[in-house]
Protein backbone atom coordinates (compact mmCIF):
# COMPACT_ATOMS: atom_id res chain seq x y z
CA UNK A 1 0.00 0.00 0.00
CA UNK A 2 1.32 3.43 -0.86
CA UNK A 3 1.87 5.99 1.88
CA UNK A 4 -0.71 8.28 0.29
CA UNK A 5 -3.39 5.58 0.32
CA UNK A 6 -2.49 4.72 3.92
CA UNK A 7 -2.89 8.40 4.87
CA UNK A 8 -6.29 8.48 3.19
CA UNK A 9 -7.44 5.37 5.05
CA UNK A 10 -6.08 6.72 8.34
CA UNK A 11 -8.12 9.90 7.87
CA UNK A 12 -11.17 7.94 6.79
CA UNK A 13 -10.95 5.83 9.94
CA UNK A 14 -11.69 8.97 11.96
CA UNK A 15 -15.05 9.47 10.23
CA UNK A 16 -18.33 8.23 11.63
CA UNK A 17 -19.34 4.67 10.78
CA UNK A 18 -22.00 6.00 8.42
CA UNK A 19 -19.52 8.26 6.62
CA UNK A 20 -17.01 5.39 6.39
CA UNK A 21 -19.68 3.14 4.86
CA UNK A 22 -20.61 5.80 2.29
CA UNK A 23 -16.97 6.43 1.43
CA UNK A 24 -16.28 2.71 1.07
CA UNK A 25 -19.29 2.26 -1.23
CA UNK A 26 -18.15 5.18 -3.42
CA UNK A 27 -14.59 3.89 -3.55
CA UNK A 28 -15.66 0.37 -4.49
CA UNK A 29 -17.96 1.73 -7.18
CA UNK A 30 -15.18 3.91 -8.59
CA UNK A 31 -12.70 1.01 -8.55
CA UNK A 32 -15.15 -1.29 -10.33
CA UNK A 33 -15.79 1.34 -12.98
CA UNK A 34 -12.06 1.96 -13.46
CA UNK A 35 -11.39 -1.75 -13.89
CA UNK A 36 -14.18 -2.05 -16.46
CA UNK A 37 -12.75 0.87 -18.48
CA UNK A 38 -9.22 -0.55 -18.34
CA UNK A 39 -10.45 -3.95 -19.49
CA UNK A 40 -12.45 -2.39 -22.33
CA UNK A 41 -9.47 -0.35 -23.53
CA UNK A 42 -7.06 -3.27 -23.25
CA UNK A 43 -9.35 -5.50 -25.31
CA UNK A 44 -9.68 -2.85 -28.01
CA UNK A 45 -6.21 -1.33 -27.97
CA UNK A 46 -5.47 -2.25 -31.59
CA UNK A 47 -8.79 -0.82 -32.81
CA UNK A 48 -8.23 2.39 -30.86
CA UNK A 49 -4.76 2.76 -32.35
CA UNK A 50 -6.17 2.42 -35.87
CA UNK A 51 -8.89 4.98 -35.14
CA UNK A 52 -6.35 7.40 -33.67
CA UNK A 53 -4.17 7.13 -36.78
CA UNK A 54 -7.18 7.71 -39.03
CA UNK A 55 -8.20 10.76 -36.99
CA UNK A 56 -4.68 12.19 -37.18
CA UNK A 57 -4.59 11.65 -40.95
CA UNK A 58 -7.94 13.43 -41.34
CA UNK A 59 -6.69 16.30 -39.20
CA UNK A 60 -3.49 16.65 -41.24
CA UNK A 61 -5.54 16.55 -44.46
CA UNK A 62 -7.71 19.42 -43.20
CA UNK A 63 -10.84 17.28 -43.03
CA UNK A 64 -11.64 18.22 -39.43
CA UNK A 65 -12.93 21.38 -37.78
CA UNK A 66 -12.64 22.67 -34.26
CA UNK A 67 -15.87 22.28 -32.29
CA UNK A 68 -16.97 22.64 -28.72
CA UNK A 69 -19.42 20.45 -26.84
CA UNK A 70 -22.23 22.91 -27.58
CA UNK A 71 -21.59 22.46 -31.32
CA UNK A 72 -22.21 18.72 -31.32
Amino acid sequence: MTTLLKRAFDKASKLTAKAQKELAEELLEDLESELKWRTAFEKNEDKLEILAKEALEEFKAGKTKKMGFDDL
